[in-house]
């Protein structure tokens, strides 16, 4: 990217620096030996990874854990407080160190590190890298976000959402490694709390669903001890956010998926909360207090784009005429007093979208924004987990992005495992209304299994909903390159998770033109 090592030479780099794991971290702060215990093994076994990329700054992470999947949930570690060395580098040799200092990583976090790096340059690749106990850590690739109101001429970056670790292997994460990308984002279902015996022998850990905070850190040890999962949060900075299946299938706000409410599922909550924060690459700000996180935040790339990263569970009404044998299109679903976001995050995006200035406005939204009706025929049949279950707040937010005059209003979507691409319609119901923007859907990394390129679902949903431009039910992830004139959506996607090893290719690119809501064109 722009003339620096491509991703294949950084990966190659990056494998040499077990190489020098008896060597003292150049500029590091040396913490005393007494304080630093002896480990079972080497505590890096779920990698690093960077995120929340600011035009001078972003987070490291890393979590000690020589036995990630130690059922007490410490990862192998001692009920002690361990420093960890770091380093952040403008090259992949670290022959020229810009930041480095020790962090302590504490049972009280899982012996997770989260280093809010600043006072770093815009737009800039670096490298980074901790040391602890005598371990030294994969070396990792980020990248800042460029200056504030700066002309960007382009940006590529990746989404993807729903990685279900017992249905399949995570090979199109590795893929996404070798992409040359600014950013990655994450949609959600990072992953699973469900279990069921896997076809692929993949079985998850614990056995059964999650139910306190050793469960849960357990089960992120596991898929964080993936290497394709690895590989992918090495090569890029990622953005993510939550959707249900970090906690429970289906939740909204103070409700389980199976209507559980009070201080039990408050207490699921938290304890889920809390190994997101500890395995992930997080400000402090997003910091757990029990079962409360912050996750709604904005992220600019100069003038060209703007990410409002939404929080679509924590405070969204409880679903309506939802379970099995009900009807899926009550009058409920269109009450004026709906929310998926709850008044004060519906309030900061459309402040965001009137302040914005970009050239695009982009959601990072969990769930399906546009109508979709899965009946054949004059009947109707809708997702009450879906924005169609809320469509009195979706109405709201189209509103909002007309009267705000945005221009180039653009979703980014996960949860339904299908690739997607629509125009976004101020009536559904009428073909001819006013088109406000578009939305892709990613399907997932692994969920539902290998998929296949069309099923009667799909068939369906072209059918009934003239909006959608283009449908495809493998797996994979979108990839988008983003200039002033233009957005291209890439659906790349694997023909099998069932097995190691799978190529990858682009099924479709989706182009929408600047100035023109909607899709303009769809090359398959």
């Amino acid at each position: 990217m722009r003339g620096e090592p491509n991703r294949r030479r950084f990966l190659t780099l990056a494998g040499g620096s077990a190489l020098v794991a008896a060597l003292p971290l150049a500029g590091a702060t040396a913490a005393p030996r007494r304080a630093v215990p002896r480990l079972s093994g080497d505590p890096f076994t779920l990698g690093v990874a960077s995120g929340e990329p600011l035009p001078d700054g972003v987070v490291l992470w890393t979590r000690l854990a020589p036995e990630p999947l130690a059922p007490d949930g410490l990862g192998g570690m001692p009920p002690l407080a361990v420093p960890v060395d770091w380093q952040l580098a403008a090259d992949p040799r670290f022959r020229h160190v810009v930041r480095s200092g020790v962090a302590r990583a504490t049972p009280e976090l899982g012996h997770s590190v989260h280093v809010e790096v600043d006072g770093l340059r815009p737009d800039r690749e670096y490298w980074y890298r901790f040391r602890a106990a005598g371990h030294l850590s994969e070396t990792g690739r980020t990248r800042t976000a460029p200056a504030v109101g700066a002309a960007l001429s382009s940006l590529t970056f990746a989404y993807l959402s729903c990685q279900n670790y017992f249905e399949g292997h995570f090979t199109a994460l590795r893929h996404l490694a070798d992409e040359d990308l600014d950013l990655v984002v994450h949609l959600g279902d990072y992953i699973y709390e469900i279990s069921e015996p896997s076809e692929v022998g993949r079985d998850h850990l614990p056995v059964g669903e999650p139910g306190s905070l050793a469960d849960y850190r357990v089960r992120y040890g596991q898929y964080k001890s993936d290497g394709d999962l690895r590989a992918a949060h090495a090569a890029a900075p990622w953005i993510v956010t939550m959707d249900d299946h970090e906690v429970d299938n289906d939740w909204a706000a103070g409700v389980g998926g199976e209507g559980e409410v009070g201080e039990g599922f408050l207490a699921l909550r938290a304890a889920a909360f809390q190994a997101y924060y500890e395995h992930l690459p997080l400000r402090g700000t997003a910091r757990p207090t029990g079962p409360d996180m912050a996750l709604h935040r904005r992220f600019d790339y100069g003038g060209l784009a703007r990410f409002h990263v939404l929080d679509g569970r924590q405070f969204r009404d409880d679903q309506v005429c939802y379970g099995p044998g009900l009807d899926h299109d009550c009058a409920d679903r269109l009450a004026a007093d709906r929310s998926m976001l709850g008044a004060a995050q519906e309030r900061w995006l459309t402040e965001g979208l009137r302040d914005s200035g970009a050239v695009w406005d982009v959601l990072a939204n969990q769930v399906l924004m546009m109508q979709a009706d899965a009946a054949a025929g004059p009947e109707r049949d809708f997702g009450m987990d879906t924005w169609d279950g809320y469509a009195a707040a979706r109405d709201r937010l189209f509103r909002s992005v007309r009267d705000n005059r945005v221009e180039n209003f653009v979703v980014l979507t996960g949860d339904a495992h299908r690739n997607l691409a629509a125009d976004l319609k101020a009536d559904f119901d009428d073909p001819e209304s006013v088109t406000v923007g578009a939305e892709f859907m990613a399907t997932s990394i692994t969920s539902s299994g290998d998929g296949e390129d069309h099923d009667e679902w799909g068939r369906r949903w072209l059918a009934e909903n003239p909006h959608m431009r283009f449908h495809n039910g493998q797996r994979g992830y979108g990839r988008c390159h983003v200039t002033r004139d233009e957005w291209r959506t890439d659906y790349r996607i694997v023909p099998y998770v069932s097995r190691p090893g799978a190529p990858v290719s682009t099924r479709a690119s989706v182009y929408v033109a600047a100035g023109e809501p909607g899709i303009a064109q769809v090359e398959s």
